[in-house]
């Protein structure tokens, strides 16, 4: 992909009739992300508390283990597929998007389907209670991988509307997947109906894109995307791999129901922690279109979305803290007592990945990998130590504590490459712009 020097002046603001419709451009996109993720954040979160109902406190733990494990996979198919579409492709000219999509999206294929035989292998060589779960997802997770790069190239492009009608579809489709696994009663049976869901809102993401995935261009989209594709997979990668070091780790120092524990504490909290793991859909885009008009105002947008974040969070927990113990047991049955014990600590961790997750977006719409990767390998590092480190000394609450100080100072790492890098380039204003 050739590269050259352009001198860019930042537009001026918008004013009159102009600027309001780019702001009401900008809100439409923003209110389909928050449709979209509200989909998705109900979604996750009947599943684990179906789960956790059905199943009970020992085999969600199974069924958590298979969950993040899934997280490490589609941390991958982000940093090699999708990452790079939205920082490149977003508010591009429709045939660049659709030749980037056909292939970005192929890319995420062909990783579900590689990881997906290294799943099914691994579980049919585990076997016991844990075996099963790990084979199925092996069997689901290219339609899981598919489903969710639908979802970055539409916010990509700005028609968030589509990806909302595909996540609602499989919402709607894992309702009757659910009642059938319910009837078989196994963690593997619902692995499969989470998955099958998914894979009807992948296949409908084909007919609404009119985009069909090409395998065959996986090589290519690696290879022009390099500089940035594969520093975003280990910095995503260390995202996903410190929460399941965490979780293996938590289950062999405690056991495997404390995994358990701390997902139905998750839950409640479920749909921020949803908009973390989505967050580029909506602001990583956004904050590229904000970088290329306005870029002076590229901090303040990343400190407002942060903020934001970080105090709906502290909100919402200070309402879990006032829900009584049998409207707790209602929701999340036996793993209620439990988990309640960790609504502060785990509110305050998400808090504080929100305020990060601002300063994430601003390094990721700049395009500064190196910045971007630092923070998260110090992060992780931090989210291990903490999570185990407080295991060992005070068992499932004690792990809750040391992520939740962990993610704090995290997040300062972030804001200070975050400041780092806007100083960094108001010094040189002379950028080096890709064509696609």
């Amino acid at each position: 992909m050739p590269t050259r020097r352009e001198k860019t002046t930042p537009a001026p603001p918008a004013a009159g009739p102009a600027g309001a419709t780019t702001r009401r451009a900008l809100a439409g996109r923003l209110s389909w992300g928050l449709a979209d993720q509200a989909v998705c954040s109900m979604t996750n979160f009947a599943v684990g508390i179906y789960v956790a109902r059905s199943l009970g406190l020992a085999a969600f733990g199974v069924f958590s283990l298979a969950w993040v494990t899934y997280g490490v996979v589609l941390s991958v198919s982000r940093g090699l597929a999708t990452d790079p579409l939205v920082v490149r492709f977003s508010g591009v000219s429709d045939a660049s998007w659709r030749g980037a999509t056909a292939r970005s999206s192929g890319t995420a294929l062909v990783v579900g389907v590689s990881l997906g035989a290294v799943c099914l292998v691994v579980g049919l060589a585990l076997g016991g209670s844990v075996g099963p779960a790990f084979a199925c997802l092996g069997v689901v997770l290219p339609g899981l991988l598919l489903q969710d790069a639908w979802r970055f190239s539409f916010f990509a492009a700005g028609t968030g509307r589509k990806a909302f009608v595909n996540d609602l579809l499989g919402g709607i489709a894992l309702i009757p997947a659910m009642v059938v696994a319910a009837r078989v009663g196994s963690v593997g049976a619902y692995v499969v109906a989470w998955g099958a869901a998914a894979a009807v809102a992948a296949g409908y993401g084909c007919l609404q894109s009119g985009i069909r995935p090409r395998l065959t261009g996986a090589r290519a989209w690696l290879r022009d995307h390099r500089d940035l594709g594969y520093r975003y997979l280990i910095e995503n990668v260390g995202v996903s791999g410190a929460g399941q070091l965490r979780a293996y780790g938590l289950g062999a120092i405690v056991g495997v129901s404390a995994v358990g524990v701390v997902r139905g504490a998750e839950l409640l909290l479920g749909p921020f922690l949803a908009v973390l793991m989505g967050l580029s859909l909506v602001t990583v885009p956004e904050a590229v279109r904000v970088l290329r008009r306005a870029p002076h105002r590229l901090g303040r947008f990343c400190l407002l979305l942060g903020g934001g974040q970080a105090a709906a969070a502290l909100l919402w927990g200070a309402a879990l803290l006032l829900v009584p113990d049998r409207a707790g047991e209602l929701v999340l049955g036996g793993v209620w007592d439990a988990a309640s014990e960790l609504i502060v600590p785990v509110t305050l961790g998400v808090a504080g990945a929100g305020l990060g997750t601002g300063a994430a977006a601003g390094l990721r719409a700049l395009a500064a990998a190196r910045r971007s990767l630092r923070c998260q390998l110090i992060a992780s590092a931090c989210y291990v130590s903490g999570g185990l480190g407080g295991a060992v000394a005070a068992g499932t609450v004690g792990s809750a504590w040391g992520v939740a100080a962990a993610t704090v100072c995290g997040s300062a790492v972030w804001w200070l490459q975050l400041r780092s890098a806007l100083r960094e380039r108001h010094q040189n204003p002379i950028p080096e712009v890709r064509t696609p």
